[in-house]
């Protein structure tokens, strides 16, 4: 952990309890494997990916939050490196990958605050850029936007164009523009783009 680790962030959940977004800790490991199996419903991938970023040597540390009522973790994101091949150099930015709600707590807006909380997060360590695929209705409502728009190349064709999303932060500069380069661990559990039926489709699947 470093000095940049932002505060917990509080709100009043519909219903009256409290809710609570802060720092995950390794007592939350197998509570938030338990989630992605639920929330995403793909067996042990996506809780694979989230272990085997959290553990991962990388060029900037991996930022791991989890929302929680009371004391059970109903929500969970996590923020690791990638990098982008720009022009005049290589440069270190985060993809926000998983983010997943448990399901009978999905639509009540915790998605949406553990994403706003991620940004801010990104945005206080320095990361100029961060990205993800995703639902560009949903994204788009919430501080990104879409990536090939605005100068860059995704890094598979698998990726539906509206899917690859970007925020702009305020590290961010002019001539920080190109090629997404995904780190190994997503192209070794198979979780870039889509595959099967969906691999055409114009918006995506998950």
């Amino acid at each position: 952990m470093t000095a940049d680790q932002a505060p917990g962030a509080s709100g009043t959940h519909p219903g009256g309890a409290e809710s609570l977004i802060r720092w995950e800790t390794e007592n939350d490991h197998q509570d938030v494997r338990e989630l992605h199996e639920r929330a995403f419903g793909e067996g042990q991938r996506v809780p694979d990916l989230a272990d085997a970023l959290r553990a991962a040597d990388a060029p900037l540390p991996p930022m791991s939050f989890v929302a929680t009522l009371g004391d059970q973790v109903v929500g969970h994101v996590l923020l690791s490196a990638s990098r982008l091949d720009a022009p005049s150099r290589i440069v270190d930015v985060l993809v926000l990958s998983p983010l997943g709600v448990l399901p009978e707590f999905q639509r009540r807006g915790i998605g949406s605050r553990l994403v706003e909380h991620a940004l801010a997060a990104a945005d206080r360590r320095g990361a100029p850029l961060l990205f993800l695929e995703g639902s560009p209705h949903y994204y788009g409502r919430r501080g990104f936007e879409r990536a090939d728009a605005v100068g860059f190349r995704s890094p598979s064709l698998r990726i539906p164009a509206p899917a690859f999303q970007v925020a702009r932060l305020s590290a961010h500069e002019p001539w920080m523009t190109g090629t997404l380069v995904y780190s190994e661990i997503f192209w070794a559990l198979d979780c870039v783009g889509l595959r099967g039926p969906d691999a055409g489709a114009s918006t995506p699947a998950k």
